[in-house]
């Protein structure tokens, strides 16, 4: 057989006849081009269905919750939420997704493939996702905010967890004990007073601790290192944080601010020490029931009292006029 290969700018091709070869390049040469963005396509059912990034057009949509796509395939990967389909199965560990860019992302656990890397420090992420949360350790950016005390997080579960202390929810339980704690790693630690286990021992001493954060800070005291240094006075301490709080005597940074006369404080532990001449004010008072507070923020926590309670009573509302 007479083979010959088709190169173009498309396609790497092998076809067997010379009239093969003709036909190819005809094919090649016609296309359908998009005439808002020059895109070009070599079928016009492609360019047709193109036309809808641009239209904004949505002609395909979900019969269970009429939600709109342009595309039929996207309809298709957004139904396998509602059917629970996973057709695209790992074949290392049997783990199914339903869809294929879901597999492909997944089986870098098992190749250890990390192909999104920081800009920063070149530290190596699987996903593009983990990459974009772990710059905002170098960028301090924090998109998540508090709408109770405006308390601004770089991480949405964080901003949950600190809700938490607002709503005082305790998800967590001891079944020793069964005290409650907002946070699991509380409840872990709080595991080891009836265990009394000391996992991390010190090699210099054999003194043993419950977590390791605690045999860390105990090192020290071994070896007197103060492995945290002020790049402007250069005073030295045990721990990364109390080098945070020291730059603010040089930087003039305080981050926390009085919300009854906006005095601000470098430290939290000075603005707490503050709020002590305010103990008697009450300049913050409920609309609704008039009840005062001291703070803006347990005001803020009190007017969901009203706002769920309110919610309940239109609930019983509407549930006796559908019963009349």
């Amino acid at each position: 057989m007479n083979e010959t290969h088709l190169i173009s700018d498309l396609c790497v091709q092998t076809v067997d006849t010379d009239k093969n070869v003709e036909n190819v390049i005809k094919m090649k040469k016609k296309y359908f081009a998009c005439d808002i963005c020059g895109q070009k396509f070599f079928q016009k059912g492609l360019l047709k269905k193109h036309f809808h990034i641009h239209t904004k057009e949505k002609p395909c949509s979900c019969d269970v919750c009429n939600e709109e796509f342009s595309w039929k395939s996207y309809l298709n990967m957004h139904q396998r939420m509602h059917t629970k389909e996973k057709p695209y199965i790992c074949d290392a560990c049997g783990k199914g997704f339903s869809q294929r860019g879901a597999l492909s992302t997944h089986y870098r656990i098992h190749t250890g493939e990390k192909p999104f890397s920081c800009y920063v420090c070149n530290k190596d992420f699987s996903q593009k996702s983990e990459l974009n949360v772990h710059l905002r350790t170098h960028t301090n950016e924090k998109c998540f905010s508090c709408d109770v005390c405006h308390k601004e997080f770089s991480w949405k579960s964080n901003l949950t967890v600190h809700l938490r202390t607002h709503t005082n929810e305790k998800l967590y339980s001891c079944d020793v004990c069964h005290k409650d704690f907002s946070h699991k790693s509380q409840l872990n630690v709080h595991y080891v007073t009836h265990t009394n286990e000391k996992p991390y021992s010190c090699d210099a001493c054999g003194k043993g601790y419950s977590q390791r954060g605690d045999l860390n800070r105990h090192y020290q005291t071994h070896t007197n290192e103060k492995p945290f240094s002020c790049d402007v006075c250069g005073k030295n301490y045990f721990r990364k944080s109390n080098l945070k709080v020291h730059y603010r005597i040089h930087t003039n940074e305080k981050p926390y601010s009085c919300d009854v006369c906006g005095k601000r404080y470098s430290q939290r532990g000075d603005l707490n020490r503050h709020y002590q001449t305010h103990i008697n004010e009450k300049p913050f008072s409920c609309e609704v029931c008039g009840k005062k507070y001291s703070r803006k923020y347990n005001l803020k926590a009190h007017l969901r009292f009203h706002a769920n309670e309110k919610s309940l009573e239109d609930n019983a509302s509407l549930y006796g006029h559908l019963h009349t």
